[in-house]
């Protein structure tokens, strides 16, 4: 039996050893069947990264599906059932690293604007792709490079899919159409090293800190709003001392991260953590790293589009929901675009034996050709 299009394009792309930053020729394979649809392409290449923007058509609206041919390690190679690069089908699931995450959807938009053109070539608006090699990693030369490039130029996305697995127990049944923000601290706070048995010749870091801490750990930030669950504060890493049971240390390690939501900014943040470590009268440096805004849309063509294109094939409406960690759609959301993630189901993301149900991937095209349709079609 011969694969379908988007069986036998996701394939393909699974097979190719594509761990991050390396693209391992997946996107040469996707700007191949891009060009034979009369899309215009850009290779970016950054540092160790390489990125393509592809655009058809010179008219408003620019619509854009986004994604990544990157995926994270295989892991341990004998806790698979198959090899993680050779795709295989067991029971009507497609095996491989990046089945889910996110090759799959990268075969579905391929297939679904093959088709789409098709039926519309002289389609409404313009179409782009803005495919990276670095989501999986330090997300520095990927996306937010791409779309630094564009907007120097004011050639603005104002409409996007990015086909991150968005759902839960069968596809479509969760559209993200916002994500929080993420911003984290490294806090170094200094005392005097000493001896334990001499505490007033020294001054203990952890023990100066912890009351801030403690009152961190229990402010409520924000009561959150109706699409955004209240700003959270969590500390995942400590580290003090010298490993000697008899050393008072001389500087206590800390980092924190914050998930917030629109109601705070992350200047919000910063001044209001400030502010609690000074009242405790602490001696610190504290160094921030902003992985990304909140972002949402809760209105507008595409989501109404995509909306409509999900019920159309489920028969059911999609929730909508913001939760989960970051993704690239917070880059893409600084040009002003409306932004939306719809994708496979995430249950087996990043695990051994990753897979994707072959029928999602069929029912998932469906989805992004009814949304072109709803959008540009004429």
């Amino acid at each position: 039996m011969t694969d379908s299009p988007v069986l036998a394009l996701a394939k393909d792309l699974i097979s190719r050893e594509s761990v991050t930053p390396e693209d391992a020729d997946c996107q040469k394979v996707m700007i191949e069947r891009l060009k034979k649809l009369g899309f215009n392409i850009e290779v970016m290449v950054f540092e160790d990264t390489t990125n393509f923007w592809a655009r058809k058509g010179t008219e408003a609206p620019l619509f854009a599906f986004a994604g990544h041919t990157d995926v994270v390690p295989a892991g341990p190679r004998e806790q698979w059932h198959t090899a993680p690069f050779e795709p295989t089908i067991i029971d009507g699931y497609l095996h491989g690293r990046g089945a889910a995450d996110m090759k799959g959807s990268l075969a579905c938009m391929v297939v679904a604007v093959e088709r789409f053109i098709a039926q519309n070539p002289n389609h409404s608006g313009s179409i782009g792709f803005l495919i990276t090699s670095d989501e999986e990693g330090p997300f520095i030369n990927g996306t937010t490079r791409v779309v630094d490039t564009l907007m120097e130029r004011n050639e603005l996305i104002d409409m996007c899919i990015v086909g991150e697995p968005s759902s839960t127990n069968a596809v479509g049944d969760v559209v993200k159409n916002g994500r929080r923000g993420s911003i984290t601290g490294d806090l170094k706070v200094k005392g005097i090293q000493g001896h334990v048995a001499y505490p007033h010749l020294a001054n203990n870091p952890v023990h100066q800190a912890l009351p801030a801490l403690a009152e961190l750990a229990a402010t409520q930030w924000d009561e959150g709003n109706d699409y955004f669950p209240p700003t959270s504060f969590q500390i995942p890493n400590l580290h003090s001392g010298t490993g000697a049971s008899n050393v008072i240390p001389g500087e206590f390690d800390v980092q924190f991260n914050f998930r917030f939501s629109t109601e705070l900014t992350d200047e919000d943040i910063k001044q209001r953590v400030h502010s609690t470590l000074d009242s405790h009268g602490l001696d610190y440096d504290l160094k921030w790293t902003l992985s990304g805004h909140p972002f949402l849309t809760d209105q507008g063509n595409l989501l109404d589009a995509v909306v409509d294109a999900v019920e159309a094939v489920n028969h059911t409406k999609p929730e909508l929901l913001t939760t989960g960690g970051t993704s690239d759609g917070r880059f893409i959301a600084r040009m002003g675009a409306q932004v939306v993630e719809l994708g496979p189901v995430n249950a087996t993301i990043h695990k051994v034996n990753e897979c994707v149900n072959i029928a999602d991937l069929e029912k998932l095209t469906d989805m992004y050709e009814k949304t072109l349709v709803n959008l540009l079609g004429r």
